[in-house]
């Protein structure tokens, strides 16, 4: 027999006019490589049926599954619950994004302002020949362009970033992770004016206080403050 677990999950229906948000406790056995996400489920499954999260793909590549963990952004199905010796662990939704419903969290529109915001788009004065293949690069280039391109728009740079707490309108690591991959890719033909209008102020590359909450919680690992801090280089003789 597994040991018990507690799980203190926040339960609150913004939409309802009788939902008062409060801490639901759940006590259940523990088995071998139990995530979070698989506890979450057999929360749902046995013990309550109106508990909402998000998940999709269950293997940390949609990105759909993050929550606070005991005060950290995690994605869920990532987060093992025997790393938390004592047994409890208190869920609460991701802040900066619009709540659903208790560990449910509007990321996609957030995202979509996101992109719109930074026009994450190729940026090109050439007619596409369909006819013809894509204009090749060199590997290497095409490998730091996919290397920042491994973003699954999780959401959890977002809300581990202290500058974003208190800067609502800022664009987030993950919006200029998405600029830098743009600026690196050869066939997005805007000049670093053009990516400067977009997020050369506070609230753009030059509002990140370099706290590094992003990049230390990206559940992929992308090099978050490095490309920050190389588009702040880029764009801070423009000021």
């Amino acid at each position: 027999m597994g040991r018990m677990i507690t799980i203190k999950a926040l339960k609150y229906n913004p939409n309802s006019k009788v939902s008062k948000a409060h801490f639901a406790k759940y006590e259940l056995e523990e088995t071998d490589g139990m995530t979070l996400f698989v506890a979450l489920t057999k929360i749902r499954e046995e013990l309550d049926h109106d508990l909402s999260f998000d998940f999709v793909c269950r293997a940390g590549i949609c990105g759909s599954c993050g929550m606070m963990v005991n005060g950290t952004p995690k994605l869920a199905c990532r987060t093992l619950t025997k790393d938390y010796e004592d047994g409890v662990i208190q869920l609460m939704p991701m802040p900066a994004f619009k709540l659903i419903k208790d560990l449910s969290v509007n990321t996609g529109e957030w995202m979509d302002g996101m992109s719109k915001r930074v026009e994450s788009w190729i940026h090109s004065n050439e007619e596409p020949d369909y006819s013809k293949l894509e204009r090749p690069i060199e590997p290497d280039v095409a490998d730091a362009v996919f290397e920042i391109d491994r973003c699954v728009e999780c959401g959890i740079c977002v809300a581990a970033c202290g500058t974003k707490l208190m800067r609502p309108d800022f664009v987030g690591a993950v919006g200029l992770n998405r600029v830098a991959r743009f600026e690196a890719d050869p066939h997005d033909q805007r000049s670093d004016e053009d990516f400067y209008e977009l997020v050369g102020d506070d609230n753009g590359v030059f509002g990140c206080m370099s706290l590094l909450a992003c990049e230390d919680n990206c559940p992929k690992h992308l090099p978050l403050q490095s490309k920050i801090a190389y588009m702040r280089r880029k764009l801070v003789a423009l000021r």
